[in-house]
Order: structure tokens, then C-alpha cells, then sequence
């Protein structure tokens, strides 16, 4: 039997994912043969990086890029990478447990009286490796894992209320809510051999009928964890009274919270921050409740925004809605439409799912840090056991069109693509890797050696970026060559048989208005699965963080990921772990630090407008200035004079004087198609379609903008759906953890 051919498009995570689980198999080049397009010099998409050899071979990032600690397929798949590459032990990074470190330390600001305040919180390390952790948790579970979390801020809230003139003291009078109590604890009694002896007066008074039954929030919490626990283990979900003691006790927890202690927020920042908690998961708690998730499935939440479903189900509009937490989350997945701040946006289904995995899920430490670049850590390595498994690479291979056809059998598939080919190389293979300090990374621009000396000249005379949407590289060529680019024609049958489109769901209309117009839900997907700009800063500086004068979290030697912050770069992040990785000699930067945020920009102009990524840069730029000038003083006090902005605290590697020395720095915008966030807006999970779900039978979309059970931008989004996309060709991997945790609870 003839192989198929199967042509991948793009090379960011989820394409390069499709590409290790197809090839996972040892008789696979049995069955296919694999090319991969990719424009410009690179693998990774969004999550590209490249060296920069004129600056100390320094890092260059789209943006910050950390891993969750419950991202179980990224780190399966990492892992197995490094595992079946065997890279040998001299070069620096040979194992995933030298790529990633795990970081338990986050950070969130709040505003107070005009005051950002930093709101530290130290993730306990959970034993484990996050490959072996899950996803999948039933309903009951869920609720058990919060419930515990619950309990530990519950505990620590009712401390320091006891230390004010505020009551502790709970009292149920009412018979129907006796009633639950006292069906609590017949079934906690029944589960377990030993109940302590307050929760047993508790149960009694419940149960004889008691006028008055007492309590505390503590109790309360510690009985729920219990009666949790028994729902954990049978999984049982028809009995409707279980649902209303979880109502009844959280309910109980909110009246205790609305009139003991929100007096006292404004004054003790200790138990605002308890309050914000435990105001969330009660919220939380009850909208899962209200709403049946445990029938309806996380997915029913999606008619709503995560902040309106919040408010619908009770959470305190200031303390809770408006909250560090939140606001992080949004800043965390750059949830604004057009980048407008005003506009916050993400479905609540999306958002619930995806806070609780995060938080109960996680195995090592809540996040994970990568010790070099991502392309450094996730796309070298995968490249090179791609490579070796035997993938064709083809870069510099720009993809401009997908034309459709009706086949043989009346079936729409990709009859036809277009491809262009960017330049041309000097020998028929590129060579994309360049060594620093022994460990193999990407250029942040092509190796010139590799390509052709006149069209090297060209380029870099026109300083033409071959990876951006807005390119006038073809009419350079054309006017300098007199003919125009060199362009193929792949057709099906002859050059490829299966297509998996792995660039992102910005690019759909510019490069498949022709399958858009025959398949609507393909339409629907490409035009109502948003995106949105993002940017990004990166400083190195002459001050560590303690120079800077930021406030270390006493007892933590990690270096701070803070988000909540003011607009635009909401998120910062030190990370000057990286120097080391890079190569500035003697009397280089003592310290780096991260910044991004989304961008602000509702209309993208047509492929001529060349100059619109320089326009946006520039606004970057003066977002950068702004930041340093008006913003970061309640982090950073030791790098300004009175109340300026310190610019000596910048490294700068040719001497600059003032503000000059930003343009030492590096800054980016992410306009491009390819590049662009993309978004979880209400109702638009309605519109993400499956990896085989188009009208076009050899025709597989991957990336963390189809149907996932995430949802989200995120890698492990990504990762998931190019597993999927592989599953889909050749039936492997069987099982993806967590693929459908937007469906009803069994």
C-alpha cells in the first residue's frame, strides 16, 4: 500500500505535537511520509524565541511563557521528547527536569486607595511529577478538592476575626436547614469509624430538633470536607438533598462573611484577602450547584462571562468580581476584546474549569519555569527528534492558499495548495540550530550563511522580516529579480494526500476564503473564535529585585510572577534565572524582567499597509516608556529619584544615556495573524469545531483554537489538540486526559 502524505502546516505546539504522535510509532514511515511548511527560519508560532548573537546571545520572546503545573499532556509529551531523544549529557539541558524547575511563589496587586499593594501567595509543593497527574475529576471531586481549600483559608479567617470583636458563633434555627444538617451527618457517621466530639453535638442538635443549633464556619467547612469525601468515593448524583446541603452550608459561610467580616476589610489586608477567597469559592460552589454542572456539563457556563456568572451566583462585587484573582485570570489569558481594557471577556465555563484545574490539579509546584527560551527547551528538542525520526523540514515555505475540490466519491477535500518559496539556500537542506554555550537554540533571525548572497543582501539592505503578514518581500524580489517569487503548486495525490492546518485561526480567511465559502461551520469558526493583539517588554537591568526595592515574600527564594497590574503589561515577571543561559561576558546585566499584556487594536488593514507592524511597535515602545516612567514605582522604589525613573537601572550594552538606553531593551507587538491571541468570548466555544470536523474529508485542523476541553489559549490547549489531530489519522494516543471536561458528569 502507497504511504500517505501528509502535509503540516505551521510549526507552533500543536503542529509539532501532531508531528511527534504521528511519528510515535515504530513502523510509521511504513505508512506516511510527513512534510512540514513553515515560514521564515523557525519553529514555535506564538511561542517562538530566538538568540540574538549581537547582544549576548540574549533570549527574545514573543512573551512570557510559564507552565501550569496541571498541564499533564504538555508535560507527558515533553517529557517523553527528552526521554526518546537521548540527547547526550554534555549538552546543558539534556533532561525535562533540567528544562523546567517548578515555582510555587505568585503574586497579584491589589489597588487600595490608590496604593498597589502585593498580594504574595506561596502554592504548597504537591509531591509529584505533572505527567502522572489528571485532569478528570468527577463532580464530587471537585467540589472535595475546593471544599479543602476552603477549609484552610476558613480556619485561617476565623484566627484573625477572633483576634476583633466580630462573632465566630454560627446558629441554624430553621427546621429545613436542620434537616440538612442532620442528613450531613448521618452520612458522614455511616462513612467513617470516628467523628470528633463537637461535630457529634453538632449532628445530635441537628437531629433531635434542637430550638437553636451552634456552630462555626470552621466546623461547618471541616463536616463539608467530610460529607465530600463520602460523595467522592460513590460518586452518587441523584440524590437532590446532597446538592442542597452544599447550598445550605456555603450559603451559611456567605452570611457569616456579608455580616462579620466585611466590616473589617479595608482595615486588615490579612483577612481582605481570606475574604476574597473564600467569597470566590462559595460563589463558586453555588453556581455549580444552581446551575447542574454536574448535568449540564462545565459547557452550559458559557453563556455567560466568568465576572457575570460570578456576580449572578453572589460574589461580592468589589472584593470578589473585581478581585486580584480575577483580574489575573484576565490578564492571564489576555481576555479583552480588541485589547480594550474596558472590555473584559472569557466564558465562565472556560474560566471555572480552568482556575479549578489549575489550583487542584497541579503536581510539583503550581507553575513551572523553563530555564532557557521556549524555543530553546520545547521546539529544539522536538525538532531534533523529528528530524531524526525522519520528517521533512521545509522552511522558508510560506503558505498562501487552500483551494477545494469535489473528489471522485462527491467528497469536499484540499485539492490544492499554494506555497511560496521565500528564498533560496545556498544547499537543498537548512540547517535551522545555532550553538550557545552548548545547547542547540534558534536564531532571532535566519542564518544569512545558509542563503543566497544576493537575496541576503536584498533583505537585509530592505531589513524584510520573512515571518511577518505584512511583507513587501515579494514586490522587493519583483522589482530587483524581474519575476516574481517562486511559487508551487501542491496538488493531492501528487505532494500530499492528508493536509493538517496547524496555522493559527486568524489566518483561516487569508488563506482558505475558498473552503470558508463551502463550509459555514468552518466559516463560523474562523469569523467568531476571536483573537487579539498582544505585547511584550523585556529588560535587563543593573539591579537585582531587592536593589530595585521589591518587597521579597518572606521565607521564598523564588523570584516573583506577579499579574493584576496596572494596564497595559499587567503581568511581570523576574527572570533573571535566564542570565545564565545566555552569554553576556564579564560586566553583563545582573537581573531581567518580563512584562506583556494584550494590545489594543480593533481593525488589522489589508497585506499592503507594510508599515502597520512598525505603527504598532511604536505604540509598544511608548507603552514601555510609560511604564517605566508613571508605573512601577510601588514595585521597583529604589529605581527612581523622587519621582523619576532611574534610567542607569537599564543594562545597556552601547552606552546610552536617559531614556535612550530602552532602545537597548527589547520590546514587540503580536498583530500578525499568526501571532494573535486567541480568545474564549462568550458563546464562541459553541463555534470550535474538532480536529476532523470540516466539510473537507482530508482536512485536520489543530491548534488551541479548535474543540479541546480547554478552550483556551494555552499550551496544554495546544498540545491536546494536536494529540487529537493525531488520534484522528491514526488512531494514537487512545486517551487524552481532560478532553472532555466540558460534558455532563456520569
Amino acid at each position: 500500500m502507497a504511504k500517505q502524505k501528509i502535509a503540516i502546516l505551521g510549526g507552533g505546539v500543536s503542529a509539532m505535537t501532531a508531528a511527534v504522535y504521528l511519528t510515535e510509532q515504530d513502523n510509521w514511515q511504513e505508512k506516511y511520509d510527513i512534510t512540514v511548511y513553515q515560514q521564515g527560519w523557525r519553529l514555535g508560532g506564538k511561542g517562538a524565541s530566538g538568540r540574538n548573537s549581537l547582544l549576548g546571545e540574549r533570549i527574545e520572546e514573543h512573551g512570557l511563557h510559564v507552565w501550569f503545573g496541571a498541564y499533564v499532556n504538555s508535560f507527558k509529551t515533553l517529557q517523553q521528547v527528552y526521554e526518546q531523544l537521548e540527547r547526550p549529557s554534555s549538552i546543558p539541558i539534556h533532561t525535562w527536569q533540567q528544562a523546567f524547575k517548578p515555582h510555587s511563589l505568585v503574586a497579584l496587586t491589589e489597588q487600595v486607595e490608590n496604593d498597589w499593594q502585593v498580594w504574595a501567595i506561596d502554592f504548597p509543593l504537591i509531591p509529584g511529577n505533572p505527567a502522572n497527574g489528571t485532569l478528570e475529576l468527577h463532580f464530587w471531586q471537585i467540589l472535595r478538592l475546593m471544599a479543602a481549600w476552603l477549609h484552610k483559608w476558613i480556619k485561617e479567617l476565623e484566627d484573625e476575626v477572633a483576634k476583633t470583636t466580630k462573632s465566630t458563633k454560627l446558629v441554624t434555627r430553621k427546621k429545613r436547614d436542620q434537616g440538612l444538617l442532620a442528613h450531613l451527618g448521618s452520612e458522614v457517621k455511616d462513612f467513617f469509624d470516628d467523628v470528633e466530639d463537637d461535630a457529634k453535638a453538632l449532628f445530635n442538635a441537628a437531629s433531635n430538633g434542637a430550638q437553636e443549633v451552634f456552630s462555626t464556619p470552621q466546623l461547618l467547612v471541616s463536616q463539608f470536607v467530610n460529607f465530600l469525601t463520602v460523595r467522592e468515593s460513590d460518586k452518587r448524583l441523584d440524590n437532590t438533598k446532597d446538592r442542597l446541603v452544599t447550598w445550605y452550608l456555603v450559603k451559611k459561610i456567605r452570611r457569616w462573611l456579608r455580616s462579620e467580616v466585611a466590616e473589617l476589610l479595608d482595615d486588615h489586608p490579612i483577612i481582605r484577602r481570606l475574604y476574597v477567597c473564600v467569597d470566590l469559592a462559595v460563589a463558586m460552589t453555588i453556581g455549580m450547584v444552581r446551575d447542574k454542572v454536574h448535568s449540564r456539563g462545565f459547557g452550559y457556563l458559557n453563556q455567560y462571562d466568568f465576572k457575570q456568572w460570578l456576580a449572578r451566583n453572589g460574589a461580592d462585587q468589589k472584593y470578589g468580581v473585581e478581585s486580584a484573582p480575577v483580574r489575573g485570570f484576565y490578564d492571564l489569558v489576555f481576555g479583552f476584546v480588541d485589547g480594550d481594557f474596558s472590555k473584559p471577556n472569557v466564558e465562565a465555563g472556560v474560566a471555572s474549569l480552568a482556575m479549578l484545574r489549575i489550583m487542584l490539579c497541579y503536581r510539583g509546584g503550581v507553575m513551572w519555569k523553563m530555564q532557557a527560551g521556549m524555543g530553546d527547551i520545547i521546539f529544539s528538542p522536538i525538532y531534533e527528534l523529528l528530524e531524526k525520526r525522519g520528517v521533512t523540514f521545509k522552511f522558508f515555505h510560506q503558505v498562501s492558499a487552500l483551494t477545494p475540490k469535489l473528489d471522485q466519491q462527491q467528497n469536499w477535500v484540499v485539492d490544492e495548495m499554494t506555497v511560496i518559496e521565500q528564498v533560496s539556500l545556498n544547499n537543498e537542506r537548512y540547517n535551522p540550530l545555532v550553538d550557545v554555550k552548548g545547547l542547540p537554540c534558534w536564531p532571532s533571525e535566519p542564518i544569512w550563511s545558509q542563503i543566497d548572497e544576493q537575496q541576503k543582501a536584498l533583505l537585509q539592505a530592505n531589513n524584510i522580516n520573512l515571518e511577518s503578514f505584512w511583507s513587501d518581500w515579494p514586490e522587493v524580489y519583483q522589482s530587483h529579480f524581474g519575476k516574481p517569487l517562486p511559487s508551487h503548486k501542491l496538488k493531492k495525490g501528487k505532494d500530499f494526500d492528508l493536509v493538517v492546518f496547524g496555522i493559527s485561526v486568524a489566518s483561516l480567511v487569508h488563506l482558505c476564503p475558498e473552503l470558508l465559502q463551502k463550509d459555514s461551520a468552518l466559516n463560523s469558526q474562523a469569523t467568531l473564535v476571536n483573537t487579539v493583539a498582544t505585547q511584550a517588554m523585556q529588560l535587563w537591568l543593573n539591579k537585582t529585585d531587592q536593589q530595585l526595592g521589591y518587597q521579597e515574600f518572606a521565607g521564598s527564594t523564588e523570584h516573583p510572577i506577579l499579574s493584576s497590574f496596572s494596564q497595559p503589561f499587567d503581568t511581570w515577571a523576574s527572570m533573571g534565572n535566564l542570565l545564565k543561559e545566555e552569554d553576556w561576558g564579564e560586566n553583563g546585566p545582573l537581573n531581567i524582567a518580563y512584562f506583556c499584556s494584550a494590545f489594543g487594536c480593533d481593525n488589522y488593514p489589508p497585506q499592503s499597509d507594510i508599515d502597520f507592524p512598525k505603527r504598532m511597535n511604536m505604540k509598544v515602545k511608548q507603552n514601555s516608556l510609560h511604564k517605566l516612567k508613571k508605573e512601577m514605582q510601588s514595585l521597583w522604589p529604589e529605581a527612581y529619584h523622587g519621582d523619576e525613573f532611574d534610567w542607569g537601572v537599564l543594562f545597556s550594552h552601547s552606552g546610552a544615556k536617559g531614556e535612550q538606553r530602552l532602545d537597548d531593551q527589547y520590546w514587540r507587538v503580536n498583530v500578525d495573524p499568526s501571532e494573535r491571541y486567541v480568545l474564549s468570548t462568550v458563546g464562541s466555544s459553541d463555534y470550535r469545531l474538532p480536529t476532523d470536523g470540516t466539510l473537507f474529508t482530508n482536512l485536520y485542523l489543530t491548534g488551541d483554537w479548535i474543540k479541546t476541553g480547554v478552550n483556551v489559549g494555552c499550551v496544554e490547549a495546544a498540545v491536546m489538540a494536536g494529540m487529537q489531530t493525531s488520534r484522528a489519522i491514526t488512531g494514537y494516543p487512545e486517551h487524552i486526559d481532560g478532553e472532555n471536561g466540558f460534558e455532563p458528569f456520569s
